[in-house]
C-alpha cells in the first residue's frame, strides 16, 4: 500500500484541452489499477492529484490513457504525466507529447530510454513492436514525383496524422499572413498602374511593407560587384562557390584576351580564384507565364579575391559553349555598364533558381521529411534516437506537405512567377538528387571539398564549422549514455532499420553516393546523427533566413527572366534590362513569397531549447544543458565579431536557428 501523487500536464497550445472526462491506469512491475479520479484537462495547466492505493504496483512502468468522448470528438492535447509513488521510489515521467483522441486507450511508458531487447516476454519489447506496426500503418511513404525522395502520404495537411499538424497558432499565423502577403501584393499592382515600369528605380514603387535592415542596404549597393562577389560567401546561397584547382574547361577565351587569361591563371597560381558554376541548369525547360516564354541560363562566373579579403567577379560567361556557339560571350567588368549589369543579373537568377531547389528544397525540406518519416516508422518512442530527433522533425511533414499543395504544385507559386515552374523545377530536382552526396550534406568535408576551408570573410564556413562540432559533441554524449561499444550499434536492430529506411527507401538508393546502410560504429552512428541534426537546424536557418534580406529587393535575385540572354554587349539598353527582370505581378509575387518564408517565425523555438523533456535520464539532461551553453557562448562570439562589421552575418547565430524545419 502506498501513496502516489499524479500530475498531468496538458500543452499550452489553442485547443489544447478537452472538456472530456480521462481515465487514468497506474501500471507496475508488480500490478495495475485504475485511478477514481474526474479529470477534465485545461490548456496550459497541471493538475495535482493524490491517491491510495491498496495494492504493491512495484516499479511503474506504464500510464494508460483513455479519453471518452462524446458526439463530437475533443481531442487532448497531453504534454506529459509524473508520479511520485510511496518513499521508496523515485519520481517516474511519463512523455506523451500527442493528442490523446476518441475512446482509444494509449498507453505511455516511462520516459527512460532504452535499446531494444532478446525477451519476446519484456513488456517494453512487446510494446515498442506494437507501436513500430502501428506507425507504420499511419506514416506510409509516397512518391511526389518520380526520381525524388519520397514524402510522407498526404494529399493535403488535413491527411497528415494528427500530430504532425501545426498547432492551432501555427496554422492560423501562417494562412493569415499569407493572406496579408496577397494583399499586399493587390495594393502595390494598383499603386504600379499609376506609374512607369521601365527604369530600375520604378521596382521602388514596390518596396515597402515588409523589409530588413540588410535588404534597405541591398536595394543601395546591389549594382557593386563586391556585394555580388560576397553573396557567393555569404548570402542565402553560400553552397555553390569552389576554389580553383585549374581553369574550368567550359571557359573557352577566344583570341584577343589573352590579357584576362594571364590573370586568370595568375590568380590560380596564387589560389585566389574562384568559380561559381551553373551547369545545373543547362537545357532545363524555362517556363510560361501568362502566355509569355520566359528564358533560363546556366552562367560561369569566375572571381578572384584580393588582398583585401574582397571577392570580386573577374568575368561571367552565361551559356556553357554549345554546337550553334562554341565560342560563347564572356561579359567583363570593363563593359558597357548596362551589359555587365545584366550578365550579373542573370547569375543572380539562376542563383535564386539553385537556391531555392537544390540547396534549400531538396538539401534541407525534402531530406529533413525523409529522416522525419523513417524515424516513425522504425524507431520506437523509447530508443535513444527517436528521443534526440523528434524535437528536430516537429511541423517538417506539414511545411512541406503545403509546399507541395501551394508552392511547386501545378498552379503554385513556382509555376506563376518563376522562371523554373512549369515542370523544369522537377527536372533541376532530379539532377541535384544524382549529385547529392552524404559528404556534401557535412560542412567539414563539404567546405574542405570546396576548398574554403580558412577562407577570409567566409562567415558561413566559420560559423557552420562550430555548430557542427558543437552538435557532434551534444550527438556524441547522448549516443555514448545508449551504446557502450561498436557491437551494441552493429546489434540494434531497429537503428540499422532506420539507417536503410533512409538510404535505401526514402532517399531512393544513395549508398551509391555514400549514405550508409548500415552502422558499423559508434564513431559512424555519430557523424550521420550529426549531420541529421545540422541538416534539419543549422543549415536550414543559413539556407532559409536570408531570403528576405536578399531576395526582397527584387533585381538582386530576379525569380524569372523575361527575355534570352544576351549575345552581344554593345545592344544592351535600359529597356532591354528592365524587359528581362521580372514585371510587376512576377516582382511582387517575390517580394509576398520570399517574406512569408524568410520571416522569423512568432512560435519560433531556438536550436536546443525545445520545453518537451523526452528523455528523462539526469545524465542526458546534463549532456542537452551542455549543448545549451555551448550554443550560447558560440552565440557571445558571434554577437561579438558582427559588430566589427558591415555586413553582420546572423543566419548561424544559435538564438536565432529554428530547432526544425518548420517553414
Amino acid at each position: 500500500m502506498g501513496r502516489y501523487r499524479i500530475r498531468v500536464a496538458t500543452g499550452a497550445a489553442l485547443f489544447a484541452g478537452s472538456h472530456h472526462r480521462v481515465q487514468l491506469w497506474l501500471v507496475g512491475a508488480r500490478g495495475e489499477t485504475e485511478l477514481e479520479l474526474q479529470l477534465l484537462p485545461a490548456r496550459g495547466q497541471e493538475e495535482e492529484s493524490e491517491h491510495d492505493i491498496p495494492e504493491d504496483l512495484g516499479p511503474l512502468q506504464f500510464v494508460k490513457l483513455r479519453k471518452h468522448h462524446s458526439l463530437v470528438d475533443n481531442a487532448w492535447f497531453c504534454d506529459h504525466i509524473t508520479v511520485q509513488g510511496p518513499a521508496a521510489f523515485e519520481e517516474a515521467t511519463f512523455p506523451c507529447y500527442s493528442w490523446v483522441q476518441a475512446d482509444s486507450v494509449l498507453c505511455l511508458p516511462e520516459g527512460t530510454a532504452r535499446l531494444a531487447g532478446n525477451n519476446a516476454l519484456d513488456v517494453f519489447q512487446k510494446h515498442r513492436e506494437k507501436e513500430l506496426k502501428e506507425r507504420r500503418q499511419i506514416y506510409c511513404w509516397a512518391t511526389w514525383k518520380e526520381g525524388l525522395p519520397l514524402t510522407i502520404a498526404a494529399g493535403c495537411e488535413d491527411d497528415l496524422p494528427a500530430n504532425m499538424r501545426f498547432h492551432e497558432e501555427k496554422r492560423l499565423d501562417f494562412e493569415w499572413t499569407l493572406k496579408a502577403g496577397t494583399l499586399e501584393t493587390v495594393l502595390k499592382r494598383v499603386y504600379t498602374l499609376l506609374g512607369s515600369w521601365n527604369r530600375l528605380e520604378d521596382f521602388d514603387h514596390i518596396f515597402w511593407g515588409q523589409k530588413s535592415t540588410l535588404s534597405e542596404k541591398v536595394r543601395q549597393r546591389w549594382q557593386d560587384d563586391e556585394l555580388f562577389g560576397y553573396q557567393f560567401l555569404n548570402g542565402t546561397n553560400p553552397m555553390l562557390l569552389r576554389r580553383c584547382t585549374s581553369l574550368p574547361s567550359r571557359l573557352v577565351l577566344p583570341s584577343g584576351m589573352e590579357e584576362l587569361r594571364a590573370q586568370l591563371e595568375e590568380e590560380l597560381q596564387d589560389s585566389s580564384l574562384f568559380e561559381a558554376d551553373f551547369i545545373l541548369l543547362d537545357g532545363i525547360p524555362a517556363n510560361v507565364i501568362r502566355g509569355e516564354k520566359q528564358y533560363l541560363a546556366a552562367p560561369l562566373v569566375m572571381l578572384k579575391m584580393d588582398t583585401s579579403g574582397k571577392l570580386l567577379p573577374m568575368v561571367i560567361q552565361i551559356q556553357p559553349p554549345s554546337s550553334s556557339s562554341p565560342t560563347p560571350p564572356l561579359f567583363l567588368p570593363s563593359d558597357p555598364p548596362l551589359a555587365w549589369l545584366l550578365a550579373k543579373s542573370w547569375v543572380r537568377n539562376s542563383d535564386f533558381q539553385l537556391h531555392q531547389l537544390q540547396y534549400h528544397l531538396l538539401n534541407t525540406h525534402l531530406l529533413a521529411e525523409v529522416i522525419a518519416v523513417a524515424t516513425m516508422r522504425c524507431l520506437p518512442g523509447l530508443h535513444p534516437v527517436f528521443k534526440l530527433l523528434i524535437p528536430h522533425i516537429h511541423y517538417t511533414m506539414e511545411i512541406n506537405t503545403r509546399a507541395r499543395t501551394q508552392l511547386i504544385s501545378e498552379g503554385g507559386i513556382f509555376e506563376k512567377a518563376v522562371s523554373t515552374g512549369g515542370g523544369g523545377h522537377v527536372h533541376v530536382l532530379r539532377r541535384a538528387l544524382a549529385q547529392l552526396t552524404y559528404c556534401s550534406l557535412c560542412p567539414p568535408n563539404d567546405l574542405a571539398e570546396r576548398g574554403l576551408l580558412g577562407t577570409p570573410g567566409a562567415l558561413y564556413a566559420c560559423d557552420a564549422l562550430r555548430l557542427w562540432e558543437i552538435t557532434a559533441r551534444y550527438v556524441e554524449g547522448i549516443i555514448h549514455l545508449f551504446y557502450r561499444g561498436d557491437d551494441v550499434v552493429r546489434g540494434d536492430a531497429e537503428l540499422q532499420a532506420w539507417c536503410r529506411e533512409i538510404t535505401e527507401v526514402g532517399l531512393c538508393q544513395a549508398q551509391n553516393r555514400g549514405f550508409p546502410i548500415s552502422f558499423q560504429s559508434q564513431n559512424q552512428l555519430c557523424h550521420f546523427l550529426t549531420m541529421c541534426v545540422f541538416t534539419c537546424t543549422a543549415q536550414h536557418g543559413a539556407i532559409n533566413q536570408g531570403q528576405l534580406d536578399w531576395y526582397a529587393w527584387v533585381p538582386n535575385a530576379p525569380c524569372t527572366m523575361r527575355m534570352p540572354p544576351p549575345t552581344t554587349k554593345e545592344d544592351v539598353t535600359m529597356a532591354t534590362v528592365m524587359g528581362s527582370l521580372p514585371d510587376v505581378q512576377q516582382a511582387c509575387l517575390q517580394m509576398t513569397i520570399t517574406w512569408h518564408l524568410g520571416r522569423r517565425q512568432p512560435d519560433m523555438v531556438p536550436l536546443g531549447h525545445h520545453k518537451e523533456k523526452y528523455f528523462s535520464d539526469p545524465k542526458a539532461k546534463s549532456v542537452l544543458n551542455q549543448f545549451q551553453t555551448d550554443l550560447e557562448n558560440l552565440e557571445r562570439e558571434i554577437t561579438d565579431r558582427n559588430e566589427q562589421l558591415d555586413l553582420p552575418y546572423e543566419y548561424l547565430k544559435p538564438s536565432l536557428i529554428e530547432n526544425s524545419v518548420t517553414i
